[in-house]
């Protein structure tokens, strides 16, 4: 048998995508088109006598139904607020659907372009909703949700490359010294933090996950939403040189703050969490390897160059992590 026949998402053909879609009482005209997704499988599906709608194909097994319907929830809650977050579309009263096998949500398609992340006035507007965002994520916590912490960032993702064996055996040693020294460096980070309050955070806000219309930026697939600190949402927009970041994310604050206050211990926490990333980047693409679409997008994510490359960045990170915080 072939990857393709073994991975589950084998069994999501076209009629199976269509059928799902109309088992909630739509008709679709049999027009789909793949959208850009490799966690999950998420088409765009033209729907007759109306606009297409894009439907979102959960990954089996990631996430509990709880986990899911506590996303949707936190969409919907933003929603309500008038803050630009695209929710999933409710019907009879459910946003979580079942068909083939597969769990499913649809949700109202959104267009946009990437946002210029180098001017200023843009980078305030999306601190805006950001700020926004934040200050109703902590007027309650989530129960199901996982959260963003050295544990499940840093820890969990070492030890799924150690016991799955994926770095070549001639740099396992590199890899494991480097990485000790990176989560070592860390803890310094948090705890030169201190206590940092965790709550509801969009967990995944890279310029991607923005679109930009004349009206303003919107914010889509909320499908990371963790309990953690709040510069998580952050520090993914910045760039560049040092200077360069202070200056976006002086930016990103002086929008973000009309809403919500940013604590500046949190600033201590940015390259721990560009350090964590990478590890669970890694562990992420190892973890998902039987999925046919992972090795055709990261082709070489399987050669010894692309782990060379991993222990030179996160020596890179510990440096950084040893440098005084941002200033802003």
């Amino acid at each position: 048998m072939t990857p393709e026949s073994l991975h589950p998402y084998a069994r999501l053909t076209p009629d199976t995508l269509l059928d799902a879609v109309e088992s909630v009482g739509l008709r679709a005209d049999g027009r789909l088109q793949a959208l850009n997704s490799y966690e999950n499988r998420v088409w765009q599906v033209w729907i007759e006598d109306a606009g297409p709608l894009v439907a979102k194909f959960y990954r089996p097994g990631r996430w509990s139904d709880a986990q899911i319907l506590e996303e949707h929830a936190f969409s919907a809650e933003l929603a309500e607020a008038e803050i630009p977050v695209v929710a999933p579309l409710v019907f009879d009263g459910h946003t979580l659907f079942t068909h083939g096998g597969f769990r499913f949500a649809l949700f109202p398609r959104r267009g946009g372009r990437s946002p210029e992340l180098d001017d200023p006035k843009v980078l305030e507007w999306i601190g805006r909703f950001i700020g926004r965002i934040h200050a109703r994520g902590t007027t309650r916590r989530f129960e199901h949700r996982p959260a963003l912490d050295i544990a499940s960032f840093g820890a969990a993702p070492r030890d799924w490359i150690a016991a799955h064996q994926c770095v070549p055996s001639d740099l396992l040693d590199s890899w494991n010294t480097t990485v000790a020294h990176a989560l070592a460096g860390v803890q310094r980070c948090y705890d030169r933090a201190g206590g940092i309050a965790s709550q509801r955070i969009h967990g995944d806000c890279h310029s991607s996950n923005i679109l930009w219309t004349d009206a303003g930026p919107h914010f889509v697939d909320f499908d990371d939403a963790r309990s953690g600190p709040a510069i998580q949402d952050l520090w993914m927009l910045l760039s560049g040189e040092r200077e360069s970041q202070q200056r976006q994310l002086c930016d990103l604050l002086a929008g973000y703050e009309d809403f919500a206050d940013l604590d500046r211990r949190e600033l201590h926490l940015i390259e721990a969490l560009r350090t964590l990333r990478l590890l669970h980047y890694a562990a992420w693409i190892a973890s998902r390897w039987d999925d046919p679409a992972f090795p055709a997008a990261f082709p070489w994510f399987a050669t010894p160059r692309w782990w060379q490359d991993q222990i030179l960045a996160l020596r890179e990170q510990i440096a950084l992590m040893d440098e005084g915080p941002l200033v802003v």
